[in-house]
């Protein structure tokens, strides 16, 4: 099976690279800066499992003239709508397309763009950034993808799928709950990114604060809130996780979103807030914290230039 992968940024290019590793067909799409990094230095992964470094197959858009077997879609969700334009010659009437994107909107615009036979479920963990000279730098061990149909139901798709993707260099589920995975995310990145984003701080940072840990469990409640409103009611062990995990005293974590926005670079606001705010205004969902945090990241947002 040919796999396109649609981006080489962090995400796609360590999952991509590991694949690659592991004898499947891979090539990247990529935009032509990404394609000059690729053609003269390779693409090179830091990770703590090991460095390395392999001589990718990629395409620039004006070169996809045929279908692939898999798309995996790892793009910035403020990519997506250039991004879909631009793998369209790539998905035929038996292509399957994993998004890697977090939020839920682009369940509904691939749906509409491709329809919604092509689209499977896909959820991924890793913390890792692109540097300065294109390298991936993978924090920590944790690289896991889940994936699977969004009805649920098993396939053979799928099913191919997973034997694809497995023994790869990463951790792999076949999920039957891919829907609750993609909404159990939602809950922890609109929560860690509201909490930075309102604070400029870490979590740690935060919960030493007098009344950060209260701040950062009332803005978790309204993410949940708005959630068991307009999606699913989150997983009561993955929430009671993630309500430690964004209130610890000693944690430096922070969001992808958040270290983008201490860089001066685009950041996912509208996917991660603006979207679920929207969804919960529409419920009748009341979360002025949340509403403070998008304005803050708009704000942000309406600063860069160009």
């Amino acid at each position: 099976m040919r796999i396109l992968i649609i981006g080489a940024g962090a995400t796609g290019g360590f999952f991509g690279s590991r694949l690659a590793q592991a004898g499947r067909d891979v090539t990247f799409l990529v935009r032509p800066k990404r394609a000059a990094q690729l053609a003269e230095h390779g693409l090179q992964v830091l990770s703590p499992s090991g460095d390395t470094r392999i001589s990718p197959q990629w395409l620039t858009a004006d070169r996809l003239d045929q279908p692939f077997d898999v798309i995996i879609l790892a793009v910035k969700a403020y990519a997506l709508d250039s991004a879909l334009a631009d793998m369209a010659p790539a998905v035929g009437p038996q292509t399957l397309v994993m998004p890697l994107l977090n939020g839920m909107r682009h369940i509904d615009v691939i749906t509409e763009r491709f329809g919604a036979g092509v689209l499977i479920g896909g959820v991924c963990k890793i913390i890792a950034e692109v540097d300065s000279e294109g390298r991936i730098i993978q924090r920590g061990a944790i690289n896991h993808l889940a994936y699977g149909e969004l009805d649920g139901q098993p396939s053979e798709r799928t099913a191919r799928l997973h034997e694809l993707l497995s023994d790869a260099g990463f951790d792999t589920t076949l999920s039957t709950t891919i829907k609750q995975a993609l909404w159990d995310k939602w809950v922890l990145l609109a929560s860690l990114g509201s909490i930075n984003a309102l604070t400029r701080g870490t979590i740690g940072e935060v919960a030493i604060a007098d009344g950060g840990q209260a701040f950062a469990r009332r803005l978790i409640d309204e993410v949940v809130a708005i959630v068991s409103a307009v999606g699913a009611t989150p997983d009561p062990a993955g929430l009671a996780q993630a309500r430690e995990v964004l209130t610890q005293k000693d944690s430096r974590q922070t969001s992808s979103m958040y270290r983008d926005l201490c860089a001066g670079a685009p950041i996912e606001a509208q996917q991660i807030v603006g979207d679920l705010l929207r969804r919960g205004q529409e419920a009748g969902v009341d979360a002025p914290l949340l509403s403070a945090a998008y304005v803050n990241l708009q704000v942000y947002q309406q600063r860069l230039p160009g």
